[in-house]
């Protein structure tokens, strides 16, 4: 029978071989550099664009790590509107996708903030407003309550088939349990923010406080770590989405590492080029927004009418379909000759180019 880092004696004093981490920490901390360093160099505009796509793949990554799938627009405007950006087309959004950006934004715009028990019950309480998860009724804002002969496991197979992963520490000790983890969050210890985020991640779900959430929590609680790392509330990369990608080994990584030894060494290894691919993967999804500001840097002194100005940016942040002067006309509510002038003067410009293939309507893309 395995056991489990939290029944060893020494719990909760992990430790790590620092030798081995070192180089890969340097090369860490590096990547941040350089990204926020290029994004610190556009405008505040663009950053917040780039934020906001950002925290939106963060909430919507995070939730379909644990299967629940959100809607991205619903994600991106309940965002826009609690940061108070002023974005056209937003649309209404749902209570389950209005807690978990709340969560988020709470984590990451507050990072500064101590985290506290009731802090970490508001989060709860976001997560599951109905106080349900999925058809079940759950304790909400509050450590779980579960008995001995029921306790907490994380459990996968069929019935009759099950096969025990993990099985947390027992209800009746986790005031204990979270107030030591909250008191190592809020203290300043030494040891570098990006490594305080893998362990708070790890910690948080091996204690396991809540009946369901944890794992979204635990992630929030990263983000929180690793935005004290950058000292800036703007967002330019996800972990959540690199470990949606990686989902299967980040399970498994953390079922090998909750067993036997509080040596973490291997899970820092892995938490650490986690977050290096996702910071590879931010400055690839991140190059449009890039994109975007050297072209409005290339063309500052070309003289464009606000129509213009509005189909320009709809093509740099991604036209859906063929752009033809009928849907010009329409998007900017004027004539069709008045579309056909516009896009005739951007092609005399060099900025639009009609596109070879033939049919009904010429389609114009940017050259």
């Amino acid at each position: 029978m395995a056991i489990y880092i939290h029944q060893l004696k020494d719990w909760p004093q992990f430790f790590w071989e620092e030798s081995l981490l070192s180089k890969q920490l340097a090369q860490i901390r590096h990547q941040q550099g350089r990204l926020l360093g290029r994004m610190e160099a556009l405008g505040f505009n663009l950053q917040e664009e780039a934020s906001l796509q950002t925290l939106t793949l963060d909430v919507l990554k995070s939730s379909e790590i644990e299967g629940e799938l959100l809607d991205t627009e619903q994600i991106r405007s309940s965002i826009a509107r609690k940061l108070g950006m002023d974005i056209a087309g937003l649309i209404p959004s749902e209570r389950d996708v209005d807690g978990i950006v709340e969560m988020i934004l709470d984590a990451t715009q507050k990072y500064t903030a101590t985290l506290t028990e009731d802090r970490l019950f508001g989060w709860h309480s976001s997560l599951f407003p109905t106080g349900r998860s999925g058809l079940y009724k759950i304790v909400v804002g509050a450590w779980r309550t579960n008995v001995k002969e029921d306790p907490m496991q994380v459990i996968s197979g069929a019935m009759g088939k099950e096969k025990i992963h993990y099985q947390a520490p027992d209800a009746e000790i986790l005031p204990d349990e979270m107030g030591a983890f909250i008191d190592w969050f809020n203290s300043e210890i030494n040891v570098d923010p990006v490594i305080k985020a893998a362990i708070a991640h790890l910690w948080f779900v091996t204690i396991h406080p809540f009946d369901d959430g944890n794992g979204r929590i635990a992630r929030a609680l990263a983000d929180m770590q690793l935005t004290r790392s950058d000292a800036s509330k703007q967002r330019f990369y996800s972990m959540s989405a690199q470990i949606r990608k990686e989902r299967n080994t980040y399970y498994a990584m953390l079922e090998k590492t909750q067993k036997n030894s509080l040596n973490i060494t291997t899970w820092l290894e892995w938490f650490l080029s986690c977050l290096g691919r996702a910071l590879t993967a931010s400055e690839l999804s991140l190059a449009g927004i890039l994109y975007k500001a050297k072209f409005w840097e290339n063309h500052v002194n070309t003289m464009l009418n606000i129509r213009q100005k509005k189909m320009l940016n709809k093509l740099l942040d991604g036209f859906e379909g063929v752009l033809n002067s009928s849907k010009w006309a329409k998007i900017n509510k004027c004539s069709s000759d008045t579309a056909v002038r516009d896009i005739n003067d951007l092609i005399d410009k060099s900025i639009l180019k009609k596109e070879e293939a033939g049919g009904r309507s010429t389609g114009y893309s940017l050259v």
